[in-house]
């Protein structure tokens, strides 16, 4: 009777010591890690349902490396962005002994059969085809120290000062966080508290410049789900404003002086002055217009639209003043007065002007005659004097021979108005630039600083 139990007992001992023996052979080298994997996560000990047995908060460590910038798309506001998403926390049920040859496990193939953080994106945009992103890599250590990256390419829906288009900088930004776990449950954390994303050795920006990014907390009064961990990046990029110089403004700048050439032909070269301001103005039109039609629509005035205005307004009026000078030159002139070619109506006149200047600057404030009234006395000329120079004022009897003034000749105040629109039509321009490139890089400068 004795000896059939002794032989049962002796036979469950065994089974259970080939058990035991069977397990810790599984981290013994030799072992491939699906197979450490499965026992690990057989469903007798790993219930991916639940979240890691941890004494506090589970906590997720998560770092971004940017990879690519595509250019940006100037009528939407729209940048694409490719980087990897890296996410570690501690899971104690996926430790692993220390015999094992692996220093961690490869479990790409297991990670529908793992915990894994609900990350999900807010305030970002749209995901690029293919919508579902591409699992990188899953990385479980002895530890029980799980890392995960995956690849995520976005399609960032970025905020600009579109009135101040192309000195704007617009800033894109985007947050992740859990969809499902509370605060309590889940804390997503910057690793190494890092305060700027990292950027990969081979980054690639094609023509979109990141001048500056930001990681940070979101901030929990903006939050709209408020009680949910969640992290925030905030990239700003720049514009290419060589580009938007060599096609837009320079041209701009070049037609719109090119119209002020007509100041320096004859006043009724009619064909060539017709033809440089019409020329000038059309294409001042298919220039702006192929520009605009890539530019966001906006409701409020933006500097393409001062631009644009105020170099249309300089080419109009140069045609306009051409229109003038060639309507006052065609007129009758009055009482048969001479035209002398050759006359120069703005020099004939400035020896006289300045002339007159020098001689009340020189004469004392006192030394002018006045008479009861209080009104200074002026030298006059009378035909009682004769050839001779007067030295009496017209109050003392002498009668001041009045002369009527000759009137201009048409082409006179023709050639008049071109040579004051030589001088006031540059002069007004140049301010303008001045003032609206140091207005609008005022705000680039003052946005930069924030």
């Amino acid at each position: 009777m004795g000896q059939p139990w002794m032989l049962v007992r002796a036979a469950a001992i065994l089974l259970v010591t080939r058990q035991t023996l069977a397990l810790s052979d599984i981290f013994e080298d030799g072992k491939s890690d699906k197979e450490i994997l499965d026992n690990l996560l057989r469903a007798t000990r790993y219930d991916k349902r639940l979240l890691p047995p941890v004494q506090e908060t589970v906590k997720v460590d998560v770092s971004v490396l940017l990879l690519s910038l595509a250019s940006p798309d100037e009528s939407s506001l729209k940048y694409e962005v490719e980087f990897l998403l890296q996410q570690q926390w501690f899971d104690p049920r996926l430790k692993y002994s220390n015999q094992s040859r692996y220093d961690f496990l490869n479990a790409i193939h297991h990670h529908n059969d793992i915990w894994l953080p609900d990350t999900y994106f807010i305030m970002h945009g749209d995901f690029k085809d293919p919508l579902i992103p591409m699992h990188f890599s899953l990385r479980i250590y002895r530890n029980g120290t799980v890392f995960y990256s995956m690849r995520r390419h976005l399609i960032l829906s970025c905020q600009g000062h579109l009135n101040i288009f192309p000195f704007d900088d617009p800033e894109c930004s985007f947050s992740l966080e859990s969809i499902s776990y509370e605060m309590k449950s889940i804390k997503y954390v910057w690793k190494n508290d890092e305060d700027v994303l990292k950027k990969s050795s081979s980054l690639a920006t094609l023509n979109a410049y990141l001048i500056k990014n930001q990681t940070s907390e979101c901030n929990q009064k903006n939050n709209w789900r408020g009680n949910y961990s969640c992290l925030g990046v905030r990239l700003i990029f720049t514009r290419d404003r060589a580009f938007y110089f060599t096609t837009v403004f320079i041209p701009g700048i070049i037609l719109v002086t090119s119209s002020f050439i007509t100041f320096w032909l004859e006043w009724n070269a009619v064909p060539a002055r017709v033809m440089i301001g019409v020329t000038t103005m059309l294409n001042f039109f298919t220039t702006s217009n192929g520009f605009r039609s890539t530019l966001p629509v906006v409701s409020n005035l933006t500097a393409m639209n001062v631009w644009d205005g105020v170099c249309m307004c300089f080419i109009y009026a140069s045609l306009l003043e051409f229109v003038c000078v060639n309507y006052v030159g065609r007129k009758r002139p009055l009482h048969n007065v001479v035209y002398r070619p050759g006359e120069n109506p703005v020099i004939q006149r400035l020896p006289a002007v300045l002339s007159r200047i020098g001689i009340i600057l020189a004469s004392p404030l006192g030394d002018k005659k006045r008479d009861s009234t209080g009104v200074a006395n002026e030298i006059v000329s009378c035909t009682n004097c004769g050839p001779n120079p007067c030295t009496h004022t017209a109050n003392n009897g002498c009668a001041a021979e009045v002369r009527k003034k000759e009137p201009p000749h048409p082409i006179r105040v023709a050639k008049t108005i071109d040579v004051i629109a030589r001088i006031t039509f540059p002069t007004a321009f140049a301010v303008f630039l001045i003032f609206f490139f140091y207005h609008y890089s005022s705000y680039t400068h003052s946005d930069s600083h924030k």
